[in-house]
């Protein structure tokens, strides 16, 4: 069965970007994360909302770390946006509607593969209509005072299972499923 993971960095008050979407402040803790290193192989598609899509990469200009994952992913990537984007690479699927997106992302990933959701909002969204089976939060040690909130409008609070943790120099890791 396709598992739909949200992961995300996220400040130790809770924001996931600075404010206007700001992801600079991530950038001092980009380090070798064992986790990490082990989630990105196993990535088959991303999920994205336009915002994440157009978003502030904490790398942006450096050709060999830009993109998700510090430019160590590479697939399909399912944008989720009303607003269409203007030639948009081989690689990246334009959904309408989040069942569309879903659909999408299970058709790429295939009936054992690994979506991983990025932003906050689609995440919210995959939640609240019980597409979401997995949350990975790396907590940083910062405080950000504002921004864009790991998840925030969820129709109901949401029991979580402990799946693993793991502790490394530039952040403490959380995993989690989603419970009913």
């Amino acid at each position: 069965m396709t598992t739909f993971l949200y992961s995300a960095s996220m400040s130790l008050d809770g924001y996931i970007a600075g404010r206007d979407g700001d992801m600079s402040w991530l950038k001092p803790y980009l380090r070798p994360d064992p986790l990490i290193d082990e989630l990105v192989p196993q990535v088959d598609v991303i999920v994205s909302g336009r915002r994440t899509y157009d978003g502030d990469d904490p790398n942006a200009g450096d050709p060999e770390h830009e993109g998700a994952f510090e430019g160590r992913w590479k697939g399909t990537q399912v944008v989720l946006t009303r607003r269409p984007l203007s030639g948009p690479p081989a690689d990246v699927v334009v959904a309408g509607t989040l069942a569309e997106a879903v659909d999408a992302a299970r058709t790429a990933a295939g009936p054992d593969g690994l979506v991983n959701v990025l932003g906050a909002d689609v995440a919210r969204q995959c939640l609240d209509e019980g597409v979401l089976d997995e949350v990975l939060v790396f907590i940083v040690p910062v405080l950000l005072g504002g921004g864009t909130r790991l998840l925030e409008g969820t129709r109901r609070p949401y029991a979580l299972d402990r799946i693993r943790e793991a502790m490394t120099p530039s952040a403490a890791a959380l995993w989690f499923r989603v419970g009913s």
